[in-house]
């Protein structure tokens, strides 16, 4: 049985292209989504991955409307596949039921491979260099050393009220998030009134 799939992004699209196009194309059966690619829960194509069968086929109007990236496409072709399900792509004239069709989901397979190993390597590259600039990973932290031995003056500052918060950061050389988080670990009472005159 042909199984056709057709999703449009928002409740404004109308599905109406890929509807006519897969009934051309003789599916039987059409399950049709209006959600984001974006949205991991997709109710239709959940119904539509429990009803396929051995023999079947799912045809798609575009690659673009089943998987959400090239990975998750790939991951569900080789379900398909690996359920001797068929898999039918009209406009990139994908059929991997012919040994063409069943070539290019190889490559397709193969560059999924290439995007996660390429990621990975950019991944680690930027963990590397992190590392030599002395990083560690994760989050910086707020309240350095070297942060901290401005922490009395920044406390004498705000306390005698002669300099606004802004000047304060300024003269500090740290945003003000940053000077709140240091007048607060040297025990400062924040006033409500952040706007202080100068």
């Amino acid at each position: 049985m042909l199984i056709g799939y057709a999703r449009a992004n928002s409740e404004d699209q109308t599905l109406s292209l890929q509807v006519d196009a897969l009934k051309t194309a003789g599916c039987e059966k059409i399950f049709r989504e209006k959600v984001s690619v974006a949205r991991a829960e997709r109710p239709e194509l959940n119904k539509m991955l429990g009803q396929i069968r051995a023999g079947d086929t799912v045809v798609i109007w575009k690659l673009d409307r089943l998987g959400h990236s090239m990975k998750h496409l790939v991951g569900l072709v080789t379900e398909f596949k690996n359920r001797a399900v068929e898999f039918r792509s009209l406009k990139e004239s994908i059929d991997t039921s012919s040994a063409v069709g069943n070539c290019i989901f190889h490559l397709f397979s193969s560059l999924a491979e290439l995007e996660r190993d390429l990621i990975r390597e950019r991944t680690n590259a930027g963990l590397s260099a992190a590392r030599q600039r002395g990083r560690v990973g994760g989050r910086r932290r707020g309240i350095t050393p070297d942060l901290m031995k401005k922490g009395p003056t920044a406390k004498l500052l705000y306390e005698s009220k002669t300099v606004g918060v802004d000047e304060l950061s300024r003269q500090l050389g740290i945003s003000k998030p940053t000077l709140y988080k240091l007048l607060k670990h040297e025990g400062v009472q924040i006033s409500p009134y952040t706007k202080q005159s100068t």
